[in-house]
């Protein structure tokens, strides 16, 4: 076995590198070494106790904000009950939360059906309000201001079709903190009772993963289940909680003098979120924004510790407090006022810019140009005129050049006298033919059937839906491919296009054409930083006004009346406040990606309903894909497999908030379409539309081809020979010449074409969205309950 190699006496020896005491990173010495307490660096143990202070802090954080809610000092603790089965004994567990014996019940007015529950030995009260059954906007709103949501569930199929609607709907807008009740199920066996607990529990995992089931048959259970309620983590929205916002308690109307449509709008409510300024805008749901004249301070009705009134009985008092939360008769006479509105510190309700339309107009013409204007005035010229016209007559009269437009007018008119002739004897041997078939004929009544009707209107439907999906099919066949005309000039029929090198890096100025309608909107220099600071205000100032907790009485001016009937029907009425600038229209952009329950084309330009937030509208978007580039192409349809960005007019607001997108059946229904989130307020963003036009090799040759039936004629070639040509199997090259006048032309690439390779043509234009805005959206008809859909997952997991 052979040595181990050892190095000789003439091996190389290089001389060891002195590099000294360093302390800079590219081997220099500082001209001055900071200290570790100039550095502002901690040692380990610093950081161990500053670590252990942050985190008892986002402890007690918690803590504080659980103790609040419900407290003397907070508002109460507001819980939203929502049945979602048609078989859910949502009364039952109403009646049982009801019967606790150590609360005190107070019932609210109106048809709501809601009622407060107050246990001063717990120093907590809540405030339980029903959403109606099939009623999505009422759940939709609730949500937006409630702490807790309570599910009841059908104890055998849990929720049904118009349940799961809910909960998509729900989930998507942002799901406050909440727990799932089932009520019922004792008539069952107890073994079949555990049995179907367990089922039940096994398919509410994929909606509720860490859900905890609460049985709801009797009082103990009940007290479990507020016990719950006042004791989980409170979940975050972020839309609500740099707003101030209240559900309304009780309201009132005064009609104002010039019209009993319009008046002062009296709303009562504990504040929520954050404080409330009688300066800023308020946001009723579904109805608008509006002014504040004054915010009032009168008792709570759900106090716990209520006031005792001198010189009466205990009895008496508490008549006195069951009055005031029934009415605001009693409440007047201790009422406070808190603030009035500045009108100097008031927000304005303006939303649109008005445009001045002789902006932009050039100045007074000089003296130049207005003597050259009364010369060209002055220039006579010779007509012929009848005997006896003026010279002001004269003025009035077109020479005609030509002489053939008179025969023109007399053969026109020559015509005319024969169509009317003709059609004389017409009407005069039809008269006769029908006096004849009178003779002929008798009458007898013939049944119409209404049904055939309907059904027919229903396959009309149909056949317009099958056109659509056709129009997909090919957009996802041949996207953004186009027919040239051919009895139009393509060089007039897109002459609002233009050819650009590179899509991704040619220029594109976005103030260039700009449509009327953005002379009416408003526009932030730098959108971001604006919201930064005034979320950064919203968190380090104290704002003024009227604080979380509170109960107040807020007089809305200039309301319709229609705000209160909807509320005498038993609908919830929700208030937001409006930071700045959040009553302008501006260009929203959405991120949306089209739900998995929607299969039905969406076209752009299409009527949608958003849900944005704490708003609602109607628009008609642009729909467009999601780079990072300053240029997106305009996407025709909805596309189920990416997520798209959708483009409206619509009042500013600040993110973050989620977006629902419904599109409205001709029976009333809405379906869900798309879901996603506020992007930006962005009047910048350029929307690019495409349009492809196609030709056909006709003759090819080593690196040039005779491409036809892309243009008819020879003027259309020479107008788009600039534009650069791309082929289907990656080939680029330009047109050379025209050949013949058919249209036909020559055309050079950087490589041999195959013969069933496709010659293309990429023409670009900036879109605009159209300003379809409206904040009037219709109710939902309610959804048909069927059958649950539990047994069709049970199916899919077997």
């Amino acid at each position: 076995m052979a040595g181990a190699h050892r190095a000789g006496p003439l091996k190389q020896q290089n001389k060891a590198h002195k590099g000294g005491k360093r302390r800079g990173a590219a081997g220099r010495v500082p001209v001055k070494v900071q200290s570790r307490r100039q550095r502002r660096e901690l040692g380990r143990a610093d950081r161990r106790h500053q670590a252990l202070q942050l985190r008892r802090q986002r402890k007690e954080a918690v803590l504080a904000e659980k103790r609040n809610l419900g407290s003397r000092d907070g508002p109460p603790h507001l819980v939203v009950v929502v049945p979602l089965h048609g078989r859910a004994a949502a009364h039952d567990a109403l009646r049982l939360l009801q019967s606790q014996d150590s609360a005190v019940l107070r019932m609210d007015e109106g048809k709501a059906g809601g009622f407060a529950l107050l246990c001063p030995q717990l120093k907590q009260r809540w405030r339980f309000v029903t959403a109606q059954t099939g009623d999505l906007h009422a759940a939709l709103d609730l949500a937006k201001v409630a702490d807790s949501l309570l599910f009841i569930l059908d104890p055998v199929e849990g929720w049904d079709s118009a349940g799961e609607y809910c909960l998509s709907c729900l989930f998507a807008q942002g799901l406050p903190s909440y727990a799932l009740a089932v009520p019922g199920g004792t008539d069952l066996p107890p073994k079949k009772r555990i049995d179907a607990k367990k089922k039940l529990s096994k398919i509410i995992e994929k909606r509720f993963p860490e859900a905890k089931l609460f049985s709801l048959n009797t009082e103990q259970e009940s007290s479990l289940l507020l016990r719950h309620l006042a004791t989980q983590k409170q979940r975050h929205l972020a839309f609500r909680d740099r707003r101030a916002h209240l559900l309304a308690y009780a309201a009132e109307f005064l009609p104002s003098p010039e019209s009993d449509r319009v008046g002062t709008l009296k709303v009562s409510g504990f504040v929520r979120g954050q404080p409330l300024d009688v300066n800023s805008l308020v946001h009723i749901v579904g109805h608008g924004d509006f002014q504040m004249s004054q915010v009032d301070a009168p008792p709570d009705p759900l106090s716990l510790n209520p006031r005792v009134v001198k010189g009466r009985k205990k009895t008496q008092d508490m008549d006195v407090q069951e009055d005031c939360v029934n009415g605001t008769e009693e409440m007047e006479e201790d009422v406070k006022l808190l603030m009035k509105a500045d009108a100097s510190k008031q927000e304005s309700l303006q939303s649109e810019v008005v445009p001045d339309p002789m902006e932009g107009e050039q100045t007074w013409p000089t003296e130049e140009e207005l003597q050259e204007a009364e010369a060209s005035q002055r220039a006579d010229r010779v007509v012929k005129v009848p005997r006896g016209t003026s010279k002001y007559q004269a003025a009035w009269i077109v020479e005609d050049k030509e002489g053939s437009d008179e025969d023109g007018d007399v053969d026109d008119d020559m015509d005319d006298d024969m169509m009317e002739e003709a059609a004389s004897q017409e009407g005069e041997s039809s008269a006769e033919d029908e006096e004849h078939s009178e003779e002929e004929c008798e009458t007898m009544t013939v049944s119409e059937c209404v049904r055939d009707d309907q059904y027919d209107e229903k396959v009309e439907e149909d056949e317009q839906m099958l056109e659509k999906f056709k129009q997909e099919r090919m957009d996802e066949m041949f996207p953004d491919e186009v027919d040239t005309p051919r009895d139009v000039p393509a060089r007039v029929r897109f002459q609002k296009y233009r050819g650009l090198k590179s899509f991704r890096t040619s220029p594109w100025d976005p103030k260039e054409n700009l449509p009327r309608d953005y002379a009416r909107i408003f526009q932030f220099q730098d959108f971001f930083r604006t919201r930064k600071h005034l979320f950064r205000q919203i968190e380090k100032e104290e704002a003024e006004g009227a604080l979380v907790g509170w109960y107040v009485t807020l007089h809305i001016s200039n309301v319709p009346v229609g705000v209160m009937e909807s509320f005498r029907e038993g609908k919830p009425l929700v208030l937001f406040a409006l930071l700045p600038h959040e009553q302008k229209m501006s260009v929203l952009n959405f991120l949306v990606r089209r739900h998995p329950t929607s299969s039905e084309p969406v076209k752009a330009k299409e009527e949608l309903i958003f849900h944005c937030g704490f708003r609602r509208f109607r628009a008609s978007p642009l729909f467009s894909q999601h780079t990072s580039a300053d240029k997106h192409k305009l996407e025709r349809f909805l596309r189920p497999d990416a997520a798209l960005v959708v483009t409206v007019y619509a009042p500013i607001t600040f993110p973050p908030a989620s977006v629902l997108l419904f599109k409205q059946r001709s029976n009333g229904m809405q379906d869900l379409i798309a879901t996603g989130s506020l992007l930006a307020v962005d009047p910048d963003r350029i929307i690019i539309k495409r349009l492809v036009l196609s030709g056909h090799p006709f003759k090819i040759f080593t690196k040039t081809a005779v491409v036809r039936y892309m243009f008819f004629n020879r003027e259309d070639v020479m107008w788009f020979k600039p534009v650069e040509l791309r082929t289907k199997w990656g080939r680029r090259g330009h047109i050379k010449e025209p050949l013949g006048t058919h249209g036909h032309m020559k055309c050079h690439f950087d490589g041999q074409l195959k013969s069933q390779d496709t010659v293309l043509l990429n023409l670009y234009k900036r879109v605009f969205p159209k300003w379809t805005y409206d904040p009037y959206v219709p109710e939902p008809v309610p959804w048909a309950r069927s059958e649950s859909a539990l047994p069709l997952q049970e199916v899919e997991m077997e």
